[in-house]
């Protein structure tokens, strides 16, 4: 038997680290070849790292949230044959897995080092003591009834699985009071079921709405939600935005959206207003050129595009993910809805092409019926604009010099002030706004 050590490979476009999201083994499981072992994030996509050969897992290389560099130990295995690695070279980095699991007979412990110090539990290191409550844990015998839940250190991350993590985060369970007890002490779909029958910690107590309540949560930002908040922040911190909000009259446009769909619904698929929102956009841009742009500011250069690469916003059960309708000038309107859906439910499913998160050169994002009346949407960096979409709202306007019942809408859009003139950004959304307004526009091309 050898140990084969499996780094971080290179996923490509210069990416140096990535972020460990999510472990699909733990510490003595048999994997086979070609078997997912790991998801990592990149800046752009969630990428599934898979085993190249067979073995049994004897050491993780990180924990989830950890961001490892390229070419770093990712995961030990032992193999048939020689392996890769000497069988008595240590880990790179030992995760929780495998401090507890010290009945692994291919990672012998290291010689005792001399006793430390005697110190409080406040004062030692998170990583001693996290070795420490692992080791008791595997100790001390395990009794078939009434097991007391684990008390884990609040930086610890219990091992589960992503659908136990997703399923323990939908019942308000904190994972590092469960008990686990699957393999190396993995949080299991069972261990959650007793932890509410009071299993395996007692269960809090009823309350009423006006009880006093003292719990608390501490959530890692962590995954796709760190590199939202890096996203969102690092926008807000280099782009100066302005925002400009237009009310818009969309009763005729409603309406012919519902006579295509009678028609040609069954066809050519329904429509819903972002694809007609996005045709206005389209033809605005032409005009526009400024808009449909990037704006490298550490260089100092705009690049405008002839390409519209449209970003939509979307959002998923990890959060808001902007994937790109490429060329969205060459579609007509039951294209861009065929697309739309498409890359939402690739994005929802986690199946999106790397290609598809990025490259886009203006962003559109709507909340649909929870639009409000206003919003301030945060540009996509490194673009200039993004236009955001509120809910549609019936009441009374005047129309043809009369008081009836109108369908309107407010846009919502925020530009890059450094690069984008406040007329100018008026003007494309007024652009906008016509073509929506007058809806037969949206089908008549000029030269």
């Amino acid at each position: 038997m050898g140990i084969h050590i499996i780094k971080m490979p290179d996923i490509g476009e210069g990416i140096a680290e990535v972020e460990l999201v999510g472990w699909h083994v733990s510490v003595g499981d048999t994997v086979a070849d070609d078997q997912p072992l790991a998801d990592v994030m990149t800046d752009k996509a969630t990428v599934e790292i898979p085993s190249p050969v067979v073995g049994k897992v004897v050491a993780l290389g990180g924990n989830v949230g950890d961001v490892m560099a390229v070419g770093s130990e990712l995961i030990r295995l032992e193999v048939e044959g020689a392996g890769n690695a000497r069988a008595d070279a240590a880990p790179a980095r030992p995760s929780p897995e495998t401090a507890g699991g010290q009945a692994e007979p291919a990672a012998p412990a290291p010689a005792p080092a001399p006793a430390p110090a005697p110190a409080t539990p406040a004062s030692k290191p998170e990583g001693q003591a996290h070795a420490e409550s692992s080791t008791r844990a595997a100790a001390e015998p395990v009794t078939a009834t009434a097991t007391p839940a684990p008390v884990r250190q609040p930086g610890e991350r219990p091992l589960a699985s992503p659908a136990v993590r997703k399923r323990a985060w939908d019942m308000g369970i904190e994972l590092r009071f469960v008990q686990g007890r699957g393999p190396a002490g993995r949080i299991l779909h069972e261990d959650l079921d007793a932890h509410v029958q009071g299993q395996g910690a007692a269960v809090p107590a009823a309350r009423s709405g006006y009880s006093e309540r003292h719990d608390e949560q501490q959530v890692p930002v962590v995954g796709l939600r760190r590199k939202i908040a890096q996203k969102m922040q690092e926008s807000k911190r280099r782009i100066p935005h302005f925002s400009y909000v237009e009310e818009i009259d969309v009763t005729e446009l409603e309406g012919l959206r519902v006579q295509l769909n009678r028609k040609f619904g069954t066809s050519r698929g329904k429509l819903t207003l972002l694809p007609l929102l996005a045709r206005a956009m389209v033809i605005a841009l032409r005009d526009f050129p400024q808009i449909n742009a990037r704006y490298d500011d550490e260089a100092g250069v705009v690049t405008r595009y002839g390409a519209v690469h449209l970003g939509v916003a979307t959002q998923t059960d990890a959060g808001l993910i902007v994937p790109v309708v490429r060329h969205a000038e060459t579609r007509d309107i039951w294209s861009l809805a065929a697309e739309i859906a498409r890359l939402a439910q690739a994005v929802r499913s986690g199946k999106a092409e790397r290609d598809a998160l990025s490259g886009s050169t203006i962003t559109l994002t709507s909340l649909g019926a929870l639009g409000g009346i206003v919003s301030t949407p945060v540009i996509n960096h490194p673009e200039v604009g993004i236009v955001g979409v509120n809910r549609i709202v019936e009441r009374p306007a005047i129309h043809q010099g009369a008081v009836m019942a109108r369908k309107l809408m407010n846009l919502s859009s925020s530009f890059d002030h450094r690069v984008v003139d406040g007329m100018d950004a008026a003007q494309f959304i007024q652009a906008v706004r016509a073509l929506l307004e007058q809806p037969a526009l949206l089908f008549v091309e000029t030269p």
